[in-house]
């Protein structure tokens, strides 16, 4: 089946499950998206068109839950930010500000800066101009790369930790507990190299929430998920939300969702954050 048959068989399932037109087109545009980013085959990604509307039917009755807290402080401000490579403008003045207890979505096209205003919040890369302040610790999980080839897995958790203070023992006991989430046990012998892409993002993703930091950068960090773990993702992510982080998730058209608190659009002449 070709993925363009996957995607059609997609949305004539979620339209038998009643879902509505608009909802139905931005599901199916989510999963084109992740397609085209991940290089994946629908049925590696996702498994068959019916399993994975009923998953997503699944997971948006889930999120009737309860009223949340009020947001808390702020913990990430981003102010005018501003990149450019040469004569090329990456980011013009960007603004973004994350409150404890806030999902914030980073939307649009390819090239279009996310994944580096989200590597100026991190401190990874220096804006030309603006200001970020973090309030708390801070954890990070890149869209590539973040491993090291020639580490365990548990060598990784226990790198991290040490920069968070924890002792090996606890990190490891972190790690692997994170990593028992997403559906994965990490073999004690297997280099990061060896590993699957999917299986690397896993890592970067128990990595960066080890420690429990106040302040989340996601960018994509479900590229190679199958569909299972890409759905548990969005549930760790309200689960951080309703435990009081502040988090940002750079991905696809979950403006229309209900899944976060506000959307910044980084398409030109849209860099304004939506509540």
């Amino acid at each position: 089946m070709t993925d363009e048959r996957w995607l059609h068989a997609l949305g004539q399932e979620l339209a038998r499950h009643r879902l509505t037109p608009d909802l139905t087109h931005h599901v199916v545009a989510e999963a084109a998206a992740h397609l085209r980013d991940s290089g994946q085959p629908a049925l590696r990604a996702f498994g068959t068109p019916q399993g994975y509307a009923a998953a997503v039917v699944e997971s948006l009755a889930s999120q009737h839950r309860p009223p949340r807290r009020p947001p808390g402080r702020v913990r990430l401000r981003a102010s005018q930010i501003t990149k450019r490579y040469g004569r090329r403008t990456v980011l013009g003045p960007t603004d973004l500000t994350v409150r404890a207890g806030e999902v914030a979505a980073i939307v649009g096209a390819n090239g279009c800066g996310k994944s580096t205003f989200l590597r100026i919040c991190a401190g990874l890369l220096s804006p030309d101009s603006g200001e970020v302040v973090v309030d708390g610790v801070l954890g990070y999980c890149p869209q590539n790369g973040g491993t090291y080839d020639f580490l365990l897995p548990e060598e990784h958790f226990v790198l991290v930790g040490a920069g968070r203070g924890l002792d090996r023992a606890r990190s490891r006991r972190l790690g692997r507990s994170g990593a028992a989430t997403l559906q994965w046990e990490p073999a004690r012998d297997t280099q990061a190299r060896h590993l699957s892409g999917g299986t690397r993002q896993k890592l970067n993703l128990v990595m960066a929430a080890l420690g429990d930091p106040d302040v989340l950068l996601l960018d994509e960090p479900y590229q190679g998920f199958d569909r299972g773990a890409y759905l548990d993702f969005w549930q760790h992510v309200w689960r951080w939300r309703d435990e009081g982080r502040a988090i940002v998730v750079v991905t696809h058209l979950l403006n229309q969702l209900d899944q976060v608190d506000q959307v910044l659009d980084l398409t030109p002449g849209t860099r304004e954050a939506a509540a």
